[in-house]
């Protein structure tokens, strides 16, 4: 699939590369004050529409190929892209279970730390006030001001 991508993309390039070069070689028609009323002059031998020349044939292939390849390039790319999952589909993390600190009294609340893969380090035991006692706040703004 890849040789077949890379070799789609080369036929694109060059084919944008023609195209560019083909349509900067035409010249212009109908330039002059008489073509903006339908008038076109001496140059044409076919009347005012004139005959397709190899230039102009060569545009109209160049840019249908430059359509199909680009239109095939992008379905290649939404095709490869996502792998097919969502946010949706994606399960929620479990929290791993908390082990007791050893030697900290039962009931204490603990933390567990995690390294950058996710592996348990170090369980580490909160600080809680000793009982019967609030735990301090800081000062209302009024009183800070007196």
């Amino acid at each position: 699939m890849a040789v077949l991508t890379t070799l789609l993309y080369l036929v694109h390039i060059l084919v944008c590369l023609f195209l560019i070069i083909v349509v900067l070689l035409q010249s212009g028609k109908a330039a002059d004050l008489a073509g903006a009323f339908g008038g076109m002059g001496s140059q044409t031998a076919f009347g005012p529409r004139g005959s397709a020349t190899l230039l102009s044939k060569a545009t109209t292939v160049a840019a249908s190929i430059f359509m199909v390849t680009s239109l095939t390039l992008a379905i290649l790319a939404t095709r490869t892209t996502g792998a097919g999952t969502t946010v949706l589909e994606r399960q929620p993390v479990k929290p791993a279970p908390v082990a007791p600190v050893p030697g900290a009294p039962a009931g204490q609340p603990s933390m567990t730390l995690f390294n950058e893969q996710g592996q348990p380090v170090q369980t580490v035991p909160l600080p809680i006030p000793p009982q019967g006692q609030a735990p301090q706040q800081a000062p209302a703004p009024e009183q800070q001001k007196k």
